[in-house]
């Protein structure tokens, strides 16, 4: 009776093994997003020519209205359309490591041609930590491209508050040239 036992054990084990191997193999496997291949490149605006200064100045101006308003010390930074540094501001008491994250975001944002919110979305949400590889990278939110007739002419990067915080103040700065 006990080699019946031991034989009913082993047959129902192997029954329930096979039954679990066969549901997974029938379950087909999740796509995986990175391996959609969209019919046109994403963020594709072109290049345009470089931001003037007056520009460039009038975008951190409405970026430091905007955190004057709230009561946020940030750093602004603008680039141009190589992503090269044309204007920059730090407010009274904003936090010194900022400085760095600001111009980080906005050259990220020029050279992508993207918010670095979308990098922040990937690392996040999407679990793509192979963005992380990528030169000049920063998975934050407060970089926004500026965008006149229909080309990036630059971008703004904005650091010192939290991420919400720093993309609120962007945004002010590039409604100013994103129309």
């Amino acid at each position: 009776m006990t080699k019946l036992n031991l034989n009913a054990c082993v047959l129902a084990a192997w029954v329930a093994l096979a039954g679990a191997a066969s549901a997974q193999q029938a379950a087909a496997p999740a796509a995986n997003p990175l391996d959609v291949i969209p019919d046109k490149a994403p963020f594709a605006t072109p290049y345009g020519a470089p931001i003037p200064l007056a520009r460039a100045q009038s975008a951190i101006d409405a970026a430091m209205a905007e955190a004057v308003k709230r009561g946020w010390a940030m750093n602004v930074a603008v680039v141009d359309s190589g992503a090269n540094p044309v204007a920059f501001a730090r407010m009274d008491g904003a936090q010194l490591a900022s400085i760095a994250v600001a111009e980080h975001k906005a050259r990220a944002s020029a050279n992508y041609r993207r918010p670095t919110k979308a990098f922040e979305d990937g690392v996040q949400k999407g679990d793509f930590k192979y963005l992380l590889t990528l030169d000049g990278i920063i998975a934050s939110r407060g970089g926004i491209p500026l965008i006149e007739d229909g080309k990036l002419i630059g971008a703004i990067g904005c650091a010192g508050g939290t991420g919400s915080q720093d993309e609120v103040v962007c945004t002010a700065g590039a409604a100013t040239i994103n129309k």
